[in-house]
């Protein structure tokens, strides 16, 4: 049989290009200690950066949930799926970013698909960081909108191509990450927030990875900087990160919110988050929001890792979010970096392009509320015997 696309060959580049990906096998429940391709490891490449994935209250809600509603949803939420659960879900997530209304999704991608789809077309303008997410980055380009890249965080930048762009009828949108998330760094919020002022223009955030971690309570990256819902009135925040359940929703204006409803693809043509996983969410948000204790401790763990890294002269990347990503350059460097701390009893990722720009080749090393300083140090010493 022949093959018209070249299959063979693409994955043999891939594989001598040091990009080849490959999956591991979680053996056990996401926490930070895992078994993985039966390996038992220190986990510092997970999401859950509060440590409630395994959390037992998040458990019994889902099983609760699952008993009185049952497993799947059955449909869409337009057709008979959107069950009591979610509505409170979305009731309660809204509150807690300070917005009007929320909307859930099946998953973050989803969510940007189809907000960035739902408000753009040919003619309007999407301006988007560089180092954005890839979802973000496919949400502009599937518009069919004027697409428009800024450099990373440079607000310099991203007003000389909101000047450029002056016609009167064509909608504006700029679209950010809250959290970088290969980076770990924040977006310049307040200043983004007065050029979209300025211009008339739109404001998207992601905020996959601030939710759950940053602000006084937890609420993420609008809560940090202090932005209301006109400030910046699109956010969107995935619930598997921080809050250690799965989805994802969007927060804003009542219009917006209906906007989505009726326009949005992703969120019409598909089928609803099971109601047991809204439960363990509501679930997550309660503990979230009555003690901030794991909050605290990520933070503290975040500071004794980035002092211990200076004082072994670590190339971390500027950042003070729980993605403390050590630049190597170099594919296979990384991954030898990384099979050497595997080795060591320590699972973390080689993260290589085209995730990140040629070049730059990195360890992505995330932090957990679920961590001791024990495994803080622990994590240190071994990377400064194989980097040594």
């Amino acid at each position: 049989m022949s093959d018209p696309f070249g299959l063979p060959a693409l994955l043999e580049q891939r594989r001598s290009n040091h990009l080849y990906r490959q999956r591991r096998t979680l053996q056990s429940s996401q926490s930070v200690a895992v078994q993985v391709d039966g390996w038992s490891l220190l986990n510092f490449c997970s999401n859950d950066y509060l440590g409630l994935a395994s959390h037992p209250d998040l458990i019994r809600a889902l099983q609760t949930a699952a008993a009185d509603f049952g497993v799947g949803s059955g449909a869409s939420h337009l057709v008979c799926g959107h069950s009591a659960l979610h509505h409170q879900l979305e009731e309660e997530l809204a509150d807690f970013v300070g917005r009007d209304r929320a909307l859930l999704f099946s998953t973050g991608y989803m969510a940007n698909l189809g907000v960035v789809n739902a408000l753009l077309g040919k003619n309007d303008y999407v301006f988007e960081d560089k180092l954005n997410h890839a979802s973000l980055l496919d949400a502009g380009l599937l518009s069919g909108a004027r697409f428009q890249r800024f450099l990373h965080n440079d607000v310099a930048s991203l007003a000389n191509k909101l000047a450029k762009a002056r016609e009167s009828e064509a909608k504006k949108l700029i679209v950010v990450d809250g959290v970088f998330s290969m980076d770990g760094d924040i977006a310049p919020l307040p200043e983004l927030a007065a050029l979209a002022t300025e211009h008339k223009a739109g404001l998207m955030m992601d905020d996959a990875h601030g939710i759950g971690v940053l602000g006084e309570n937890g609420a993420g990256s609008a809560e940090h900087f202090q932005l209301n819902q006109q400030q910046l009135p699109i956010v969107m925040a995935t619930l598997g990160k921080a809050l250690g359940s799965f989805g994802a929703f969007v927060a804003g204006s009542e219009d917006l919110i209906e906007t989505l409803i009726q326009l949005a693809r992703p969120y019409i043509y598909t089928t609803a988050m099971p109601p047991a996983v809204a439960a363990a969410t509501l679930a997550s948000l309660k503990i979230i929001r009555s003690d901030n204790s794991h909050r605290q401790k990520l933070h503290q763990l975040i500071s004794c890792f980035k002092q211990g890294a200076e004082q072994l002269g670590l190339a971390l990347m500027p950042s003070n979010t729980a993605i403390q990503p050590l630049l190597v350059g170099e594919s296979e460097k990384a991954l030898a970096i990384s099979e050497a701390l595997q080795a060591r009893g320590f699972l973390i990722s080689a993260i290589r392009p085209p995730t990140v720009p040629a070049g730059s080749a990195r360890l992505r090393i995330t932090l957990s509320a679920g961590h001791s300083e024990q495994q803080i140090d622990a994590l240190l010493e071994a990377l400064s015997e194989v980097l040594r």
